[in-house]
């Protein structure tokens, strides 16, 4: 699928989404300050900060910790000792803040929960990501993202090396099986989606789930862009992807989404569908353990 941030404008509403997430994060944590450090830390005292792995994981948010310390405190000093997407080891140090102690103390847990989520949720991406790399099928995320942040997640599903599905309910036209129900049938949702494009001057891909072969044979004849296979079996995946092909319509891509874990990802990258989409990858998300420690200078 095609990296929606190489639109322009689709760049400055990204930007602006991650900003707003990050400043949120601030506000929140301070409100009238943080009465601990006041209470007990020098405000002239300065030290450095450096954060580390104490799981083995991908590294992800390296930009947005270097973002929450520098609205902290711009005169804080910033080193990254890894790059995103780098796999690291529990000891192993992944960056580092100097500069006043009381400063690294305020942007400390908001940018360890950036970086630990997103780490997260790049190496589970990794996992899946590793477990069809043998095959043509593209591992993609959902819109089951943490409100508020699914800029963060979805950046981290990239880092890891999954790709992006649709940002949000502008980018595609994604017919799920309410809109299907509302409709009436499958290819009047696809038709009408159609139609609106042409009379509003919209130029984005249709996607239509489908529930059933025999759905998916009446979806072919109005020809999507893609279509998504949910809940299919493997077998019924495998013949979905012979039956496409072999009746002309092996220009539509095909997308399997539905009950798939680590355990069957391969098996279903290997019935010959296009894309994954899995929503684990962001709503079950399990931090990669990090920490920061800090030391007098």
């Amino acid at each position: 699928m095609a990296d929606k941030r190489t639109n322009h404008a689709f760049r400055e509403f990204f930007e602006t989404c991650r900003l707003k997430a990050m400043q949120l994060a601030l506000d929140e944590d301070r409100y009238q300050g943080d009465i601990t450090t006041q209470a007990t830390v020098d405000e002239s005292q300065t030290g450095i900060g450096r954060i580390e792995a104490k799981a083995e994981g991908i590294i992800a948010g390296i930009e947005v910790v270097k973002q929450v310390f520098q609205s902290t405190d711009p005169e804080l000093e910033f080193t990254a000792h890894v790059q995103d997407g780098k796999r690291v080891y529990p000891g192993e140090h992944i960056l580092e803040v100097r500069g006043r102690i009381a400063s690294i103390l305020f942007g400390e847990r908001t940018a360890l929960n950036f970086m630990q989520r997103m780490s997260g949720i790049a190496t589970r991406t990794n996992m899946y990501v590793e477990r069809v790399s043998h095959t043509n099928a593209a591992i993609l995320d959902t819109r089951k993202t943490a409100p508020g942040l699914r800029y963060y997640d979805k950046d981290a599903v990239r880092i890891g090396g999954g790709t992006n599905h649709r940002f949000g309910l502008f980018d595609m036209i994604l017919i799920k099986d309410n809109h299907i129900d509302a409709a009436g049938s499958v290819d009047e949702a696809i038709n009408r989606a159609k139609a609106y494009c042409k009379e509003h001057g919209v130029n984005v891909k249709i996607e239509t789930e489908v529930r059933s072969i025999s759905e998916l044979v009446r979806a072919c004849t109005c020809r999507p862009d893609i279509i998504l296979l949910d809940n299919f079996m493997v077998d019924d995946l495998a013949e979905a992807v012979r039956w496409v092909k072999a009746n002309g319509y092996g220009d539509i891509r095909l997308e399997a989404s539905g009950n798939i874990n680590l355990h069957n990802v391969a098996e279903i990258a290997l019935t010959g569908v296009d894309y994954i989409s899995i929503g684990e990858l962001t709503h079950s998300v399990k931090a990669l353990d990090l920490s920061m420690k800090i030391e007098r200078t």
